[in-house]
């Protein structure tokens, strides 16, 4: 067989297993990286978490949906999950509240992404640390902010 040919097949089957190849010195995909939940960021961010947890309207944000659930389809509950939640729809992000209780509500990798390589490096690259208007845009966009009559506060509350 060409080594061409069995390259691919190498490759198809790494992909079909689900094994993830990357080359020496480049950096971890972000499919490689685990959420995490905001409870393991206090360890060194002590002061940024004490304040979201007594400020952010983020730390309860599952409170809220939960109360709203009655009136609503599940699939229309499932897209409240989308911000509401950390990481739901997304690989090792919420399930549920039995399965991954740390992440029910929109905690700390909601805006800074899976913290999982973060926390065992400590090294600051491998976490997002400047937010933009444009990641807030993800869940407080146009159609969001009229439908429920809320203003968009950059870093309100965050810490």
């Amino acid at each position: 067989m060409p080594r061409f040919m069995m390259m691919m097949v190498i490759s198809c089957t790494m992909l079909i297993f689900g094994v993830l190849w990357e080359p020496a010195g480049q950096a971890k995909s972000e499919t490689q990286k685990m959420y995490v939940g905001s409870d393991k960021c206090a360890a060194c961010h002590q002061q940024e978490y004490d304040r979201f947890k007594s400020h952010s309207r983020k730390a309860q944000s599952y409170k809220s949906i939960v109360l709203m659930k009655r009136g609503l389809t599940e699939d229309e509950f499932r897209r409240c999950m989308e911000c509401h939640t950390t990481g739901f729809g997304k690989p090792g992000g919420f399930r549920s509240e039995q399965e991954t209780p740390n992440l029910k509500d929109a905690g700390c990798e909601v805006c800074h992404g899976p913290g999982s390589v973060h926390l065992q490096s400590s090294d600051p690259k491998d976490i997002r640390k400047n937010m933009t208007p444009q990641d807030c845009a993800v869940c407080h966009n146009t159609e969001r902010v009229e439908a429920f009559h809320f203003k968009p506060l950059m870093y309100g509350g965050a810490h």
